[in-house]
């Protein structure tokens, strides 16, 4: 077991090829790289960074303050617009 030596290293593609990953790929030399789904490559970088964790929060939150504020949706005027009664089936 070479886990816990300072000599222990898991390339990207060692790790890929042993557990199977998906939505994850990596290839060696020119142009190679490592390449990540967008959702794992945001999860990777908010585990690294958790100022890059709280930027990706403040983002979404103004997005979807500028998304509601451009349709012009409001809940409670949703609610109280389909909130008629139910008429009563005989």
């Amino acid at each position: 077991m070479q886990a816990g030596l300072n000599s222990f290293t898991l390339t990207p593609k060692r790790w890929i090829e042993t557990t199977g990953a998906v939505g994850i790929t990596s290839k060696a030399g020119r142009y190679g790289g490592t390449y990540a789904h967008k959702d794992i490559a945001f999860e990777f970088a908010s585990w690294v960074s958790v100022e890059f964790k709280l930027y990706l929060i403040k983002e979404f939150q103004r997005l979807k303050e500028t998304e509601r504020e451009q349709l012009g949706w409001d809940i409670r005027r949703s609610r109280s617009t389909s909130s008629t009664p139910a008429r009563p089936t005989c």
